[in-house]
């Protein structure tokens, strides 16, 4: 497909309505107290274990099921981690052309899908002033790492003494930004976060603020991340974090994360644009905070995790007993689970109680940087649709993670606010809060 081609035909093709709602009413106020732009989400796309899309992402959240298999590639059997949600049946030749191919390392393949798709759904034309005022903001902790992996193989390998001339531009961790910006003429803030697994919430807390500040009337957000490959799972192997069953969060006998892949990609639009234009709104972005630790580069802290909670809530200006579903980060590992459970607890206090929190790893895996895009899905799903994502693999209760955390079925219930947590090594947390609209 040709950018100009692909992109003039995303603005023009808006039939995906899976999460699509009237326009708001005229009464609405498009402002903040305090003045700031209102920001929605006018569009949500994306390519994981689960499925190719929004539909069948959210269909599999509903139904629990886990995408999570043995894995398949070259030298698995090398691996003693042989399980990862990974996308068995993709095929990059369905969607690029063979040009296209020899530049796309797999995670730009999986972003520039997902953007497609949210494009489309927000039915935005780019063209003219618009493009230079919209940008793209995405997350990725390690990029090009097929690329990585195919090309040590040839050099140190096969003994090949050359590569190919376009490796740098099609490994380096901003290059599904960059095809982002070009494939859309995106001409506003474009770049790459990569903060290991909070990179995408990270991405797209700044994509909020670029919004709501009026530097930007459209950002394109959200990450990827394509490490299922032998090198990829080899590295995680050597942090011993890794389960060779199962993720089975928040439960006593978890013992360790699995790697998945995927992307995925949302336009965050201000409120008032897309009320003039008639913008199908899935729902409003109305708070973002950050922290770090400072304190271990592996192990987490309640205190960072707690100190991005309460910020989030403040600067939505939600209390919190207005929040009903979280989001965990929720990687199943011993240390991962209890600190989340302990910050939650403490941030919202009596409340802790009387909060839905689960963890979709469970079923799509853990996509590291591009894991909090898809997970946001699950947040807008709570709140559009009323349905909370399970938390399956669930077994035996843990009294260090003693939450409601909708163990392995799905649950209606009625949600005015949700946040999505996102705490990296390295100390790196970030939390997203979405109200419902």
């Amino acid at each position: 497909m040709s950018p100009k081609k692909s992109g003039r035909k995303a603005a023009r093709d808006s039939e995906s309505d899976d999460l699509a709602v009237p326009a708001v009413a005229s009464a609405a106020k498009a402002t903040r107290p305090d003045g700031s732009r209102r920001v929605v989400i006018t569009g949500a796309g994306t390519i994981n274990a689960l499925g190719h899309d929004v539909t069948s992402t959210l269909e599999a959240f509903r139904e629990g099921r886990c995408g999570i298999t043995q894995l398949n590639f070259r030298d698995v059997d090398r691996l003693s981690i042989q399980i990862g949600a990974q996308i068995h049946d993709w095929k990059p030749e369905d969607h690029f052309n063979r040009q296209q191919i020899l530049l796309y390392d797999k995670f730009t393949q999986f972003t520039l899908l997902s953007a497609k798709q949210a494009v489309a759904q927000s039915g935005l034309n780019f063209a003219g002033k618009l493009g230079l005022r919209s940008g793209v903001i995405l997350g990725t902790a390690g990029g090009g790492l097929n690329t990585w992996d195919d090309n040590y193989r040839a050099v140190y390998e096969e003994g090949k003494n050359r590569v190919h001339p376009f490796v740098v531009p099609k490994l380096m961790n901003n290059a599904a930004a960059s095809h982002v910006s070009m494939e859309y003429g995106l001409r506003g803030p474009s770049f790459t976060v990569a903060t290991a697994c909070a990179s995408s919430n990270h991405a797209m807390g700044l994509a909020f603020q670029m919004v709501r500040s009026g530097a930007a009337q459209v950002m394109l957000t959200g990450g990827s991340e394509a490490m299922l490959c032998f090198g990829g799972v080899k590295a995680w192997e050597g942090l011993r974090v890794m389960s060779k069953d199962a993720c089975r969060p928040f439960s006593a006998n978890r013992n360790g994360m699995v790697q998945g892949e995927g992307a995925g990609v949302f336009v965050f639009e201000d409120y008032d644009s897309a009320r003039s234009r008639g913008a199908e709104i899935l729902a409003e972005v109305v708070g973002f905070a950050m922290s770090s630790d400072a304190q271990d580069i592996v192990m987490p802290s309640a205190q960072g995790a707690e100190r991005a909670i309460t910020g989030a809530l403040h600067d939505a200006g939600l209390n919190p007993d207005q929040v009903g579903y979280i989001n965990a980060h929720g990687t199943g590992t011993a240390a991962n689970d209890k600190t989340e459970c302990a910050a939650v607890a403490h941030a919202f206090g009596h409340h802790a109680d009387r909060l839905m929190i689960s963890s979709t790893k469970s079923m799509h895996g853990h996509l590291i940087g591009g894991t909090g895009a898809v997970e946001l899905l699950a947040c807008v799903m709570a709140l559009r649709e009323g349905v909370i994502a399970p938390t399956i693999g669930y077994q035996e209760p843990d009294p260090e993670c003693a939450l409601d955390v909708v163990p392995n079925e799905a649950r209606e219930a009625q949600v005015d606010a949700a946040l999505s947590n996102a705490f990296a090594f390295g100390g790196l947390n970030a939390v997203i809060a979405l109200r419902r609209i």
